[in-house]
């Protein structure tokens, strides 16, 4: 490998910055008032961003100087540092419950997901695998049923907790990485109908998710109970036509779109900034999309192809599913939007995955 760094990509983290700039400011205007009357602090939530936004861009910079194929090296430490974590937090006792789910790991108001770090680890890991077999990738037995199963030992651990959506995100980033190394098209086919079976297991196993499928085809069945946060959405999308009602300016925020500062950040920046400032968060994702899938194509070698293709997987994958959630084109699942909303350990991981992308870019052909 021919180690001759170049100048990082610009446009790559200008996207970022930018993002995490209308994220700073969205978290503020989205919580302000839902702060003051459970905190009595309207900045409580925005402080919080701030001090993980600050952690993140540490991060970010710290991983931009790191030659990325060092977490080649501890990719296998990496992975099961991800796997403790997740076991841990199931321990009652240890791991905290919040909004339904065992995810969380910390104390008070501040806490980790350990699940967040695992989307990161399980990519540099299938990096790792893949680059070293991607020969053995078309064979079923010898060469793809290995990273599933370690996927799938993940998905589970991260469905215990239960949390659908980070499960679905990592899944979704997984495949697409095993893809990219050569899965063959009847392998992908025949495993999606594996996981169509499973899904409609967890549904049926979880009365709630049935009651959100249900929800989804049809919200105003049942408008104050499962239809509620998506009929409470469009609300919110509706009112911001062209330019928007004004930074500060929702009235879905007081207390009708819920936790308005995370999963459904995107619908009352559409209410305060309109279908173009929307518009511009879409524009400056893709942007932030295409850098990444270059960093892919014109990495130097197999790891730092298949490590930039999970970390933009990451994103693109999360990003299609919170704002398809807020929109209404797919069922509620709890997942945030990337740089935007309110969410210690998702941003800070995913500055830290940004740095790594970066870091790649500094090495492309």
């Amino acid at each position: 490998m021919v180690k001759s760094r170049s100048a990082p990509d610009i446009l790559l983290i200008l996207c970022t910055l930018l993002l995490l700039l209308i994220g700073i400011v969205m978290v503020y205007s989205a919580s302000a008032a839902n702060a003051f009357y459970d905190y009595g602090d309207r900045f409580f939530y925005l402080k919080k961003q701030l001090i993980f936004a600050v952690l993140g861009l540490i991060a970010m910079y710290v991983m931009m100087k790191i030659d990325y194929w060092t977490w080649k090296k501890y990719a296998n430490i990496i992975l099961i540092g991800c796997f403790a974590l997740l076991v841990i937090v199931l321990i009652p006792g240890i791991g905290d419950v919040r909004g339904g789910a065992r995810s969380w790991l910390g104390i008070g108001s501040f806490g980790v997901q350990p699940s967040e770090f695992m989307k990161l680890g399980i990519v540099i890991f299938l990096a790792k695998m893949l680059s070293e077999k991607q020969e053995s990738i078309t064979y079923f037995f010898k060469g793809l049923m290995p990273p599933l199963l370690i996927v799938g030992v993940a998905f589970a651990l991260i469905m215990l907790q239960p949390d659908l959506g980070t499960g679905a995100v990592l899944v979704g980033a997984a495949l697409i990485v095993i893809f990219t190394a050569g899965m063959r098209l009847k392998h992908l086919f025949g495993f999606a109908a594996v996981g169509l079976v499973g899904l409609t297991a967890l549904i049926i196993a979880a009365p709630y998710r049935l009651k959100r499928i249900t929800a989804f085809l049809d919200p105003w069945a049942d408008p104050l109970g499962a239809g509620y946060q998506s009929i409470q959405s469009l609300y919110a999308i509706g009112p911001g036509q062209l330019l928007g009602l004004g930074i500060g300016m929702s009235r879905q925020k007081h207390s009708y779109v819920p936790e308005p500062q995370t999963d459904f950040i995107f619908s009352i920046l559409a209410e305060e900034l309109g279908f173009l400032g929307g518009s511009f968060v879409l524009l400056l994702f893709l942007l932030l999309i295409w850098r990444g899938l270059r960093a892919a194509i014109t990495a130097p070698d197999a790891f730092g192809s298949f490590l930039a293709t999970g970390i933009i997987s990451i994103i693109a994958v999360q990003v299609v599913i919170n704002i398809s959630v807020v929109i209404g084109l797919m069922p509620v699942t709890g997942i945030t939007l990337p740089f935007i909303s309110a969410g210690g350990s998702s941003l800070t991981v995913l500055l830290t995955a940004v740095g790594i992308l970066i870091n790649v870019t500094r090495y492309s052909k």
